[in-house]
């Protein structure tokens, strides 16, 4: 009988494989989570920050204009398209993606409530092409299901949910844990939804770790100005590693410029321009 032991020399492996680097991201994911009783209570004491009605009105504002080149988020229900950048369709209020299980998330939960809908046939097919960019058995007909579906208030109310389920309060949530104000929790919202609530590579759980191994947070007595300049680094190279040559604009000319102005209570008006068009809010 013969063992293989690990090689000591140079042609060993760096750094932890892929499955433990994949659980130490699951790690940090369960570590943001836990405790939930305990932090119910600080965040209760905390100012509603971006969680108040006219900031998170705002703050929809702000994510459309990246997500869907307008301020109106309301008319992006119906919006699908294929944005040839390797997560199938995106779509909607938020741009879910069927290749980046969001979608699929979000016609599961509806279907389980609401099962004669318009995009139920679809789900086998959305199974198959999660996790990718096909569209093999979507077309040609999801597309307009999707559209369709959208012009009814109850899957207007789905997006919502899955929006504040998934994206809006653990963001605000960890933002506020982490001692930020209504600017930072926008900064946190904002990366949970372009970098996605799963703990990968680049995800917004590890981006947060990242971020904080470089810098305090103001609950463990850092700068808030400075540890949300750390992030948005971190977050602007994981753009770039993402979609290499891809825009940055809702980090470099929005939040940034945020930012370097001291308004990190996201005080109105406010003027950002995203991919180069100019946006207002008075």
């Amino acid at each position: 009988m013969y063992f293989v032991l690990p090689s000591d020399g140079a042609d060993a492996p760096v750094g932890p494989p892929p499955v433990a680097a994949q659980s130490a991201r699951a790690e940090a994911k369960d570590r943001a989570e836990q405790e939930r009783e305990a932090d119910d209570a600080v965040i209760a004491a905390l100012p509603p920050g971006l969680a108040a009605p006219d900031k998170k009105e705002l703050a929809q504002k702000l994510v459309a204009s990246a997500e869907n080149s307008t301020t109106d988020w309301r008319t992006s229900y119906g919006n699908i398209e294929d944005l040839d950048d390797g997560q199938g369709y995106t779509a909607g209020i938020i741009g879910f993606c069927t290749g980046t299980h969001d979608l699929l998330n979000l016609v599961e939960r509806y279907t389980r409530s609401h099962p004669d809908n318009g995009l139920a046939a679809y789900l086998p097919a959305l199974r198959r092409v999660d996790g990718t960019d096909s569209h093999e058995g979507l077309d040609p007909g999801f597309t307009e299901a999707w559209r369709a579906e959208s012009e009814l208030p109850e899957f207007r109310e789905a997006q919502e949910y899955e929006r504040d389920h998934v994206y809006f309060e653990p963001s605000v949530r960890l933002a506020k844990l982490d001692g930020l104000g209504t600017l930072g929790q926008f900064v946190y919202f904002d990366a949970m939804v372009f970098h996605g609530p799963d703990p990968d590579p680049n995800g917004f759980y590890d981006l947060r770790e990242r971020a904080k191994k470089k810098a305090r947070t103001p609950a463990e007595g850092g700068s808030e100005k400075a540890f949300l300049d750390v992030f948005l680094d971190v977050r602007h190279r994981a753009m770039q590693d993402k979609r290499p040559g891809g825009d940055t604009t809702r980090v470099d000319t929005a939040q940034r410029r945020f930012l370097r102005a001291g308004n990190l209570n996201l005080d109105t008006p406010l003027e950002w321009r995203v991919y180069g068009d100019l946006y207002r809010v008075p």
